[in-house]
């Protein structure tokens, strides 16, 4: 068998099922003999009716995740990445990453993240719980996603998850997130949303990670809660930074509400709670108070809830609840994304996120 010298993993042809395993040994051969890692590509789009074990082209997403070739490791250490490109279409399926499928890539190939949407219906009554509903799971750290919409569309049906991500280093770029109660689950690790857009009604972003949505928007389809955060003690990293954001309503939009202001930027699922917005613009429909203690005592919240600079005709600062905070141009710097998402690692997101499209 020989392999040859210019031996591209950017094919995108059908091999029978012999010289598709030739292809993946090449593979292994060439990235082993290499001084810098490999990155593999593959295709996925509706066009292609089956798929098979070692080819690059598959008609799921799911199956392009299960039989990929993995991307080989330098000498230099560093690991390839692994990107599937998905060809413009709705695909009903759900879609689980796991540990083992680290630095990942799902690309979506269309002009806008509209024309790829991957779409389930589950919720909690139907699944037998909030944490078995979502579309899409992310457990592989240095999962990125690009121009990709990610929806769960059980509608107001109570919990419905669609997307869960448990992943550190992950990076959403031109994404979209709809659901309504429950829509992300941003759960555990250094989690940047950049230049994305997510909707929900109730607790629509929720969990435990250290997250930053940048440049993004926040938009709230019903009165509700916004965030629902849970930092477990004060100690932890974690906490959700919305920076130079928008919070956005429907309610608002609609004039179904008008100014009766029924959102609220946050309340605490567990008790150190933290949620900070940075230079963002607030919808009319944002409550004066701005936060809800979930029915517990002024004098007993641990919650750390703040904005610095908040604009728009939801930025009533001086009306917040008293335990509230609003921060000084000094104390916001921890809060910028590059400072709060750096880790002992020094992780820069921002960096990243600009070598995606």
């Amino acid at each position: 068998m020989q392999c040859g010298g210019n031996l591209s993993l950017r094919v995108y042809m059908r091999f029978p099922l012999l010289d598709a395993l030739r292809l993946a040994v090449c593979v292994v051969l060439v990235t082993a003999a290499s001084g810098h890692a490999q990155d593999v590509h593959v295709r996925v789009s509706p066009e292609v009716k089956t798929g098979i074990e070692a080819t690059n082209a598959f008609p799921t997403i799911q199956m392009a995740i299960d039989h990929h070739p993995f991307a080989g490791v330098g000498k230099d250490g560093k690991p390839g990445r692994v990107f599937i490109e998905i060809e413009p279409g709705v695909y009903h399926e759900r879609v689980i990453i796991t540990q083992n499928h680290p630095n990942l890539t799902l690309a979506g190939m269309g002009k806008t993240a509209q024309d790829v949407v991957i779409t389930n219906s589950l919720n909690a009554k139907t699944a037998g719980g909030t944490f078995f509903t979502e579309t899409v799971e992310v457990n592989g750290e240095g999962f990125q996603a690009d121009n990709i919409t990610f929806e769960n569309a059980a509608g107001q049906t109570g919990q419905a998850v669609a997307v869960v991500v448990r992943a550190d280093r992950a990076i959403f770029k031109h994404c979209r997130f709809l659901g309504n109660q429950d829509t992300l689950f941003a759960d555990y690790g250094r989690q940047y949303y950049v230049d994305s857009y997510v909707e929900g009604g109730t607790d629509f972003i929720f969990g435990n990670a250290a997250a930053v949505f940048d440049h993004s928007e926040i938009h709230a389809l019903t009165p509700g809660f916004l965030t629902a955060q849970s930092r477990t003690s004060a100690d932890q990293s974690t906490g959700y930074v919305i920076a130079n954001s928008r919070v956005t309503s429907s309610i608002t939009a609609t004039g179904a509400a008008g100014s009766k202001a029924t959102t609220s930027l946050g309340r605490p699922w567990r008790p150190y709670s933290r949620v900070v917005y940075l230079n963002t613009e607030l919808a009319e429909d944002v409550s004066p108070a701005g936060w809800n203690a979930w029915g517990k005592q002024d004098n007993n919240i641990l919650a750390f809830y703040a904005e610095y600079q908040s604009s728009g005709p939801g930025a009533r600062t001086a009306e917040r609840v008293k335990w509230s905070h609003q921060l000084t141009a000094e104390e916001a710097k921890q809060f910028e994304p590059k400072a709060f998402l750096a880790g002992s690692d020094h992780w820069n997101a921002e960096a990243e996120a600009q070598k995606l499209p």
